[in-house]
């Protein structure tokens, strides 16, 4: 069939052949298909949706479409990853990747940039001066047979047709695709050719999803073709309200993952740690219950282990040996090695009260403006701008006392953006307060 045939034909409802599915991510792949019938057929496959086996053979094939990643055979079983679909102040694999290398795991993490008010894995890495994300397959089996971990982009034989339908998604406004999602991110982790996979999928106010019943039949998508595809996968369904720990911005996030792994981090932090870990390790068959893989991996964080593994990811993949010391040292002023903006404001409270809430959406839309994220590919970011929480969930503070710490370069801030920061905090009383609920909110397990 021809292009246009198939696009009418997924756009009358139909479902789609195997070799329909093929056939149009072949053209995707060699460039033989317009971009206009490339957009069209994404608006067709979001109105109409797709089947479970429509689904899988579309992951399959853009899977296929470019290079698959091979290990050698004594790492069978041992190879593992995790990814989320997104989130505010997420530097959950900073501290997991090498958590997982230090338990004796291989851990091949491609990850991505940031996209509207969603932060990147890899802008992160970038506010490290040396750090390259940059790396070839065969670079990629040396990170992994010299550290154990390594975090880098995707590379150009990787998945190619993903790389086209990624960006085509965003500006034809289907992203929020179900049977998209899954092919995208299920076709990437099946090039990496894993034994297991855990999946933090995003339930909330700052999330994709902002319902538990939506953000489940996501996860249920992933971990279905994700099992078919052969590997261990499970999710976990996580709050994404507020933001994830207490800062917000690249090189910000940055510190806060190292003093995780220097055993300060934030509770919520620790939590989605563990839990991710716990839950790959136990899909995986390497523990015997969710407990047990917990401990191993708070045990890698705590211990230092995790933070060893962190240096030696970060002198492997480009940083000199002086700087990563610098960075992992017991004390050490970060500041001076990742850079500080020119200017910083503290916000106060309004009142006296309980904090309740902190509306991780907003402060990371006007942070995204500010320049810590981008509105379209390419963009630069500034790795210094951000934000740092002073204050938790339910902790009681009185008027005048600062709640937030802004880090900004020149323009600074509008009073419109200010305004809107300071309407992100909800005060109350202590019977209303909800602090104490669990970021996780279900698991779905193979």
């Amino acid at each position: 069939m021809s292009i246009p045939d198939l696009i009418r034909k997924k756009r009358d409802g139909q479902a789609l052949s195997d070799e329909d599915i093929r056939t149009f991510i072949q053209a995707v792949t060699s460039k033989t298909i317009q971009d206009c019938q490339t957009g069209s057929m994404l608006m067709a496959v979001w109105q109409k949706g797709m089947n479970d086996a429509e689904t899988e053979t579309l992951t399959r094939a853009m899977m296929s479409s470019g290079e698959v990643l091979s290990w050698p055979t004594e790492w069978a079983g041992l190879v593992l990853d995790k990814h989320s679909t997104g989130g505010v102040g997420d530097k959950v694999s900073l501290v997991l990747a090498p958590a997982l290398a230090a338990c004796g795991y291989k851990v091949p993490m491609i990850s991505g940039r940031g996209l509207g008010h969603t932060g990147g894995t890899l802008d992160k890495l970038e506010s490290i001066p040396g750090f390259n994300v940059n790396q070839s397959a065969a670079q990629i089996v040396d990170l992994l047979t010299s550290v154990g971990c390594c975090i880098v982009g995707q590379t150009e034989t990787l998945v190619p047709a993903d790389r086209v339908l990624y960006s085509l998604r965003d500006a034809t406004s289907t992203v929020d695709s179900i049977p998209l999602i899954t092919a995208s991110i299920i076709s990437k982790k099946g090039a990496e050719s894993l034994s297991a996979l855990v999946l933090d999928v995003k339930v909330g106010r700052s999330a994709l999803f902002k319902d538990l019943e939506s953000a489940k039949e996501l996860a249920q998508s992933l971990v279905n073709v994700g099992n078919r595809l052969g590997i261990h996968t499970g999710a976990v369904l996580t709050c994404m309200d507020a933001t994830i720990g207490r800062c917000v911005g690249n090189s910000l996030e940055v510190m806060e993952a190292l003093e995780a792994r220097k055993g300060h981090g934030p509770h919520d932090l620790l939590e989605l740690v563990t839990t991710l870990g716990g839950v790959l390790l136990l899909i995986n068959g390497s523990v015997s219950d969710l407990s047990e893989g917990r401990k191993q991996i708070s045990n890698a964080v705590i211990g230092g282990t995790a933070l060893s593994k962190f240096q030696a990811m970060m002198e492997a993949q480009g940083v000199a040996n002086n700087v990563a010391g610098t960075l992992c040292s017991a004390h050490t002023d970060y500041y001076s090695v990742l850079g500080k903006c020119k200017y910083q404001v503290e916000l106060a409270t309004p009142a006296d009260g309980v904090v309740l809430d902190v509306d991780g959406l907003t402060l990371a839309e006007v942070l995204q403006k500010l320049g810590v994220g981008r509105s379209k590919v390419g963009q630069p970011v500034n790795h210094c701008v951000g934000a740092e929480l002073l204050v938790s969930l339910g902790q009681r503070v009185q008027r005048g006392s600062s709640w937030l710490r802004l880090h900004y370069e020149d323009p600074p801030p509008s009073p419109d953006q200010i305004n809107r920061l300071e309407n992100a905090l909800t005060l109350g009383s202590h019977d209303e307060t909800r602090h104490t609920h669990s970021s996780v909110k279900e698991m779905l397990l193979p």
